[in-house]
């Protein structure tokens, strides 16, 4: 399928709009996942020309996507990844799960950027970060482009890994299905229960009588008031 290149255009308006020098694209992976963390990458690009093909990860093969990854971690001025774990997530929410991982990833860029472009409607860093959000930032981009890639293609290697460890965790398929549902994952639920790389706050667990003793439904008080208001979606 055809699709418009990203471009350098928001990276160019916050350069004149807000005197910002070090932009980052921040993009996230395994937000409706079952198992594994949520993944976070931040990436800075400057205002070069991107590799060919570059675009959302969602839009590209999964060859396609292994192919860039390589070019794109050489060609990126610099990228880091930040990871909320499955006990974090149950413990904290979602919301502010992710804004961890962002944290962490920003953090861990060997300077800290003057702004942050953020994909999606929601902005959920908020301050000390100068954050613009960009509904579909991963197509249009250049910056969140390359950090969507890279965040999906490290976090499927992670949960492959994973799904090699053995004790009967290879009956998940973490590397065909990345933690998401699937009918192989779903069946292994069942079977087995829920491993400790799974997310014990999610709503699968009601419908697993066996193991619906182990959901967790308690939050902090901090964590309900960063998800007021809040907005969660799903990205494959």
């Amino acid at each position: 399928m055809p699709y418009e290149a990203p471009t350098h255009t928001v990276e160019r308006s916050l350069r004149a709009t807000t005197g910002a020098k070090v932009i980052a694209g921040v993009d996230e992976v395994g937000r409706g996942a079952w198992a594994g963390p949520v993944t976070v990458c931040a990436a800075i690009t400057g205002l070069r020309r991107p590799p060919a093909g570059l675009t959302d990860s969602k839009l590209l093969t999964p060859k396609r996507r292994d192919a860039l990854v390589g070019v794109l971690e050489d060609w990126v001025t610099a990228y880091a990844l930040g990871h909320s774990s499955p006990q974090e997530i149950d413990q904290l929410g979602m919301t502010a799960a992710l804004r961890l991982a962002a944290v962490r990833a920003l953090e861990a860029l060997p300077v800290r950027p003057d702004a942050v472009i953020l994909d999606g409607k929601h902005d959920y860093l908020g301050a000390p970060w100068q954050v613009r959000t960009v509904i579909k930032g991963d197509q249009s981009c250049v910056a969140v482009a390359a950090a969507s890639v890279i965040a999906k293609v490290r976090r499927d290697r992670m949960m492959a890994e994973i799904g090699e460890q053995g004790g009967g965790i290879e009956d998940f398929a973490f590397a065909a299905n990345a933690g998401y549902p699937s009918p192989v994952h779903r069946a292994a639920l069942e079977e087995l229960g829920p491993t400790a790389h799974h997310r014990l706050s999610w709503s699968y667990l009601d419908a697993l009588p066996r193991w619906s003793h182990l959901k967790k439904v308690r939050r902090s008080e901090e964590s309900m008031d960063l998800e007021n208001g809040g907005q969660l979606g799903f990205d494959f």
